[in-house]
């Protein structure tokens, strides 16, 4: 539901400044009227779009003069997401770094969401289940996207095993913002590396649902870079974090314009 109506403030001549009390306010005239007010201007109009999203109900957007084009300009670069999705040893995180440090020599501001990582934190409370993977990408998709849209590089470096899950995160974003970057290393050469000793455990039967062993990992079907070995050799992180740099390059996404 979704509910637009310009409001005035005619209160003493002082005009709303508390949010709070302002969606107050707009809520009693919206239940009370049912009708779009039409009063006077005096010190300041507003609108308002009440909506219920979710779980969430009589919630208001609030826009900032100061928006995603006006912080592209000052940071001379264009927001965007660097989605690496591939199998656990695939090397997502020393690409994401490599990656990282690539766009900092360069004078770029880009930020890291690692897997891992945010499961110490945001992702604290979530499992392996299916349904707590795709919260796990959902609520990473959407800090990403806010990444974007502060203007930042924003690289996410996750397993992200579903196509569905990633298909949604690339939904959140302008089109042409979510790079997906599929890290198409052969099971045999993660397995091998297993720097966390995870695949030794889950072929043991101590970890239950681990991707490529006995849960699915659904491999991208339109990414915008793919990733593999030349030969039978992993090109150096240096190597495969520079094409991605090309691609933001010719993309435009590392000048504002």
């Amino acid at each position: 539901m979704s509910v637009s109506f310009q409001l005035e403030d005619r209160r003493m001549g002082s005009p709303f400044m508390d949010s709070a009390g302002l969606q107050l306010y707009a809520k009693r005239v919206y239940i009370h009227s049912c009708r779009k007010p039409n009063l006077q201007v005096t010190k300041r109009s507003l609108k308002l779009n009440m909506a219920t999203v979710g779980n969430s109900t009589n919630i208001f957007w609030h826009d900032c003069p100061v928006g995603r084009h006006e912080r592209q300009k000052l940071l001379d670069q264009k927001g965007c997401v660097v989605w690496i999705t591939g199998l656990s040893g695939s090397g997502k995180s020393t690409l994401a770094c490599s990656l990282s440090r690539e766009l900092h020599a360069k004078g770029k501001l880009s930020y890291v969401l690692d897997g891992d990582n945010l499961r110490h934190g945001l992702n604290k409370d979530l499992g392996f289940k299916v349904e707590d993977r795709t919260e796990n990408i959902r609520r990473v998709g959407e800090v990403a996207k806010l990444f974007a849209d502060a203007g930042l590089i924003c690289i996410a470096s996750l397993i992200s095993p579903y196509r569905k899950d990633r298909d949604a995160c690339r939904a959140m974003l302008p089109a042409s913002s979510f790079i997906e970057v599929y890290m198409n290393m052969p099971l045999e050469l993660c397995e091998e590396r297993d720097a966390k000793g995870l695949y030794k455990l889950a072929r043991a039967g101590k970890i239950k649902g681990f991707t490529g062993i006995d849960d699915p990992y659904e491999p991208p079907l339109n990414c915008e870079i793919e990733l593999s070995q030349q030969d039978g050799v992993c090109p150096p992180p240096g190597t495969m974090a520079g094409r991605v740099v090309t691609y933001l390059e010719e993309k435009g996404f590392l000048e504002y314009k």
